[in-house]
């Protein structure tokens, strides 16, 4: 049953999942903005292409003809992939999933209007003056996204009036696409986040992972440990917002579904409708199958009969510190020499400020605390140094 699947984006997400494809004998062909692209290391073929430029995904679609497209990052012309569905192609999740998904407004408004969703309140702003008033609307602190963006690119805080200018031109750098406006959100004050990741299969029940916590800086994640601590009430609430929301976009595959958890319950914060980063903790063999795996079969309609908790497990990040080609690293021994430890180089060719390159993973028996766990992982990514030629 070999299926060709065309992944578009192909970092480190992408490449863990090639590596799943591979496994279970399916051919991919990676695309992405630029050449030697983690993914692309691993796949069949690949294709260089801006995915913005609709003329090109289509040839690039034509000339392989795949069974599946598989989105991996948010720059997409992601409308097109209603004519790719037409044309009997299945997108993952679904083009619907993958349209709404790639653009803040879209998901927010589908949770927070159409299903009624706890979340934070909001406002859009296109200019730097509309960005005034929507902070004056939702208040102060607030957190400013782009529509379209990832890794926390164009992400900041405002705390006074005085941060609005300097956020809405960080907000329009950081945008992927060209969509040009920025969603506000009024402050959250949250005890912690969690991602559930949730799998959608097309003729078995959805299925919950174990709670994945995470902690964030610059909008990026930097460590991430599972299982999460989460009350059986938090749980519950969170699964019913996924559920929901899962089902409105509809198809098969795995769902990063954000959540802040508060005191007042559980808030709807946003889904990325592919494997999840904070979701690389599951490498560390913390479940009976990682999120790619469970992305792939839920996609080739195998059956997962169930998501099973192994042991605690932690992800730390290991980030560049300046920007550079042909990256080396220093390190790798000491981190290799450790117990119940093992790590991830991505192979990106190219490195800048706080890039992800590669990360760590610790784990051990179920009864030892995330958080001493957490902290090995975060020891072992600081041994790891990323310098460029």
């Amino acid at each position: 049953m070999q299926k060709k699947i065309l992944l578009l984006g192909s970092g480190e997400l992408g490449k863990e999942f090639v590596i799943a494809a591979q496994r279970l004998g399916q051919k991919v062909i990676a695309v992405d903005s630029y050449a030697n692209a983690p993914a692309m290391q691993v796949a069949h073929g690949f294709e260089v292409i801006n995915m913005l430029d609709g003329t090109a995904l289509d040839a690039v679609v034509e000339k392989h003809k795949p069974d599946f497209i598989v989105p991996e990052i948010e720059a997409i012309r992601t409308e097109r992939f209603y004519d790719y569905e037409k044309q009997g192609i299945t997108v993952v999740p679904s083009a619907k999933a993958a349209n709404f998904t790639m653009n803040r407004k879209a998901i927010r408004d589908l949770a927070a209007k159409e299903l009624g969703l706890r979340t934070a309140n909001y406002r859009y702003a296109t200019s730097a003056a509309e960005l005034k008033d929507a902070v004056a609307a939702v208040g102060i602190p607030c957190v400013v996204k782009p529509l379209m963006s990832s890794s926390g690119k164009g992400q900041s805080t405002i705390k006074s009036e005085a941060d609005i200018e300097k956020a809405w031109q960080y907000a329009v750098e950081g945008s992927r696409g060209d969509v040009t406006e920025v969603i506000v959100e009024a402050f959250v004050n949250f005890n912690s986040e969690i991602t559930l990741l949730t799998v959608t299969q097309n003729n078995n029940p959805t299925l919950f992972c174990p709670p994945i916590g995470h902690r964030q800086e610059r909008g990026d994640y930097q460590e991430s440990w599972q299982p999460a601590q989460v009350s059986d009430k938090d749980i519950a609430e969170a699964q019913d917002m996924a559920r929901k929301v899962t089902e409105a976009l509809g198809g098969a595959g795995i769902f990063g579904v954000e959540f802040f958890l508060t005191d007042e319950g559980v808030y709807f914060s946003e889904l990325s409708p592919r494997p999840h980063d904070t979701g690389m903790v599951t490498l560390a063999g913390t479940q009976n199958f990682n999120e790619f795996e469970l992305h792939l079969r839920a996609i080739l309609s195998l059956p997962i009969a169930e998501i099973t908790l192994e042991r605690t497990g932690a992800s730390a990040v290991i980030l560049a510190s300046e920007k550079g080609e042909n990256p080396f690293y220093t390190g790798l021994e000491a981190i290799a020499a450790l117990p119940k430890t093992d790590f991830r180089i991505f192979g990106k060719p190219t490195t800048r400020p706080y890039r992800r390159m590669g990360v760590a993973l610790t784990y051990d028996t179920l009864q030892t605390a995330a958080d001493t766990v957490t902290q090995k992982a975060k020891a072992a990514a600081a041994l790891v140094c990323v310098s460029s030629k």
